[in-house]
């Protein structure tokens, strides 16, 4: 019989996919416990059209993480830290840090884990590395000055 996989099941196969699987099993097993549909023409064109969604979304989300990444490009992030002989900071500028002053300064909220920084240890201009998207990344400038 035919089916349509609802969620995934190991080792028979994954959301979205149709197999055959013995007729026992699947009503016994995957239709009784609401994993998989028979592969009818409603409920094919029902995952076709599950996946025109899903596509048209992932494609949003993308120009969103574009128009994202030109935006932080354009701007500096700057933060007040202590520092002593040379420039060096007493501890360091943390991915916290420079998410709540991006928010402060230009109302725009990044997740701090999307950050690849160890943190910033010492004055001046540094780059930051943002992930916003598996396929975009944006270079943020954070400025460090000296407090008084």
């Amino acid at each position: 019989m035919k089916v349509v996989f609802l969620k995934d099941v190991k080792g028979k196969g994954k959301k979205g996919e149709i197999k055959n699987v013995a007729d026992g099993y699947a009503q016994n097993f995957l239709i009784k416990n609401g994993y998989a549909v028979e592969a009818t023409k409603q409920a094919l064109s029902q995952l076709d059209g599950q996946k025109k969604l899903e596509e048209k979304n992932a494609a949003a989300e993308l120009q969103q993480a574009k128009d994202l990444k030109e935006q932080l490009e354009q701007l500096t992030v700057e933060i007040k830290a202590k520092s002593g002989e040379g420039g060096r900071l007493f501890g360091s500028i943390s991915t916290k840090q420079i998410v709540e002053a991006l928010q402060k300064a230009h109302g725009i909220k990044i997740d701090k884990r999307k950050m690849e920084s160890e943190g910033i240890r010492s004055l001046g201009y540094s780059n930051v590395p943002v992930k916003l998207h598996h396929e975009v990344k944006a270079t943020l400038k954070v400025h460090v000055v000296e407090e008084n």
